[in-house]
Order: structure tokens, then C-alpha cells, then sequence
């Protein structure tokens, strides 16, 4: 069995289906899991720029859970327009950006608008501000470049790092715990082999 093998069925273990189908929220963080942690800043005419790397595999994720009926959201202690935009082109509605990473009270009140408990929750997370959190959901999960603090308070450690498609592996593996992921995948493929009207 190859290392990735063994690292899917060790992860498929700790998710159980009945966990898995109780999560009906997803909070993901952004420097170091939906992104590799790297920022990069500059300057045009005066104005203060940011640019922030995602990875394309992880947005098809983040559609596969919305297609499944889970809620996902976006907290970030870092205020970035990069963010917004990624957001809004994956229909992530639910963004909280605060640069004072005060993350458990708006991951309440966002858990409240959806009728939904921690209990009923899961997050991915790499670092110190994530913990709050991580220490409270029903899934708490942490990427593979994720501190040791962020590792020890998880459910599941991903074998991919943040930015290379962790969020991506999370969704399937908790997909398939829901035994959802095969009939996802006809339906995203079906959607996309009708033919173009002339």
C-alpha cells in the first residue's frame, strides 16, 4: 500500500459516516489552507496591493459541498480584497474578514444564521487563531502544513498542505463518508455533456 494510501484509509477511519453526515457547516480559513501561506504585497501609484494564490482543485470542492447542501464559509484574520473575490466567484457568502482574528464569535453568529450548532460543524485550520474554533466544532481538521498546536486539536490531518489542494481533499474524503461523492461527480459530469444549443 503506497504512503497516500495508507494516509486516505487512516483519515477514513477517524471519519465516521455518522459524523460525517451530521456536518452541515464548513468554515475554512485562507493564509495557509486555502492559499500556501505566502502574501504577496506592492505597490502601484500609491496604492497598496496584495495578491494571494489558490488553487483551482480546491474551489471545485468547495462547489462539491455547496452541491451536497453543506454551508460553507471563509474566515480570515487578514482583510484582503483577494479574498473577497475568490468568495465571490466560488458563491461563498458567508466571508469574515478580521484583522484581529476574533473567529469564534463571528463563526457563532454565522452557525446561528443557518440554524445550525457546532455540533453540526467542521473547520480547517493551520494556526493559533484557528484554534478557538478548532477546539469547539463536531470535525475539527488541520492541513499538512499546519502547526503542531492546530495538528494536536484535530479530528483529521490532511495529507495535502494549504494552497495545494487540502480543501479539495477534505471534501471528497468527507463526501465519500456521506456516501455522496460518486453520485456528485455523474451529476457535475452529466451537467457538462449536454450539448451547446446552436
Amino acid at each position: 500500500m503506497t504512503p497516500a494510501k495508507r494516509i486516505a484509509k487512516r483519515l477514513r477511519a477517524r471519519l465516521t459516516p455518522s459524523l460525517a453526515k451530521r456536518i452541515r457547516f464548513v468554515g475554512i480559513d485562507v493564509d495557509g489552507v486555502m492559499t500556501d501561506g505566502g502574501i504577496y504585497l506592492g505597490d502601484a501609484g500609491g496604492k497598496r496591493l496584495e495578491f494571494k494564490r489558490f488553487d483551482i482543485q480546491d474551489g471545485l470542492g468547495i462547489k462539491m459541498l455547496q452541491r451536497a447542501g453543506i454551508v460553507t464559509a471563509i474566515l480570515t484574520g487578514r482583510v484582503s480584497a483577494a479574498v473577497d473575490l475568490r468568495a465571490e466567484e466560488l458563491g461563498v457568502s458567508e466571508v469574515i474578514q478580521d484583522w484581529q482574528a476574533r473567529k469564534l464569535p463571528a463563526f457563532s453568529e454565522m452557525l446561528a444564521r443557518h440554524g445550525s450548532s457546532f455540533h453540526e460543524a467542521a473547520f480547517i485550520g493551520d494556526d493559533l487563531p484557528d484554534l478557538s474554533i478548532m477546539r469547539v466544532v463536531a470535525l475539527p481538521v488541520a492541513v499538512a502544513n499546519a502547526s503542531l498546536d492546530a495538528k494536536r486539536a484535530a479530528v483529521l490531518t490532511l495529507s495535502k498542505r494549504g494552497g495545494q489542494g487540502a480543501v479539495r481533499e477534505f471534501a471528497e474524503i468527507l463526501l465519500r463518508a456521506r456516501g455522496q461523492w460518486d453520485s456528485l461527480v455523474e451529476e457535475y459530469v452529466q451537467a457538462r455533456s449536454v450539448p451547446v444549443p446552436s
